[in-house]
């Protein structure tokens, strides 16, 4: 995969929430190479609570997560912010059941761990806020968590 080095990075920050200290800074750092302005979070509750004051145009969410799991962050992040904020579940749970539980907690994308950094780099690279895509039919709306 090809990445792009040259787009500008969103002047908002990505925010990683992710419990385990080695590899919430390896995310940090990666994404920070690629140019993104990146913030972190230790816990769930930590990770809603930087999101409201922060909006993020992403937050990359552990699912299992102490105080709040990864669900809860997701949800309270698509209440606040709709579709303007794009969330992505990282998680060594991959199932379907899995699957379906991210989808219903408002994730548009799951990652297993380990995720290569590339197809991470990718989805934030591309992604738009609803804002900037204009209109989406109902029966052409999905989400690619699933």
């Amino acid at each position: 995969m090809s990445l792009n080095l040259e787009r500008a990075a969103p002047p908002r920050p990505v925010l990683i929430v992710e419990d385990n200290p080695d590899g919430r800074t390896s995310l940090v750092t990666l994404l920070g190479l690629y140019g993104f302005q990146v913030e972190e979070a230790a816990d769930g509750a930590e990770g809603v609570t930087k999101g409201l004051s922060l909006r993020p145009f992403a937050a990359v969410v552990d699912v299992g997560l102490p105080i709040l799991d990864g669900f809860d962050v997701a949800r309270e992040l698509r209440r606040a912010f709709g579709g303007e904020v794009l969330l992505i579940a990282h998680t060594a749970y991959a199932s379907p059941d899995f699957r379906e539980r991210a989808d219903a907690a408002g994730f548009d994308h799951l990652l297993a761990k380990p995720c290569a950094i590339a197809e991470l780099v990718g989805l934030l690279q591309a992604w738009r806020p609803a804002s900037q895509c204009g209109t989406i039919e109902a029966s052409t709306s999905s989400t690619s968590a699933g």
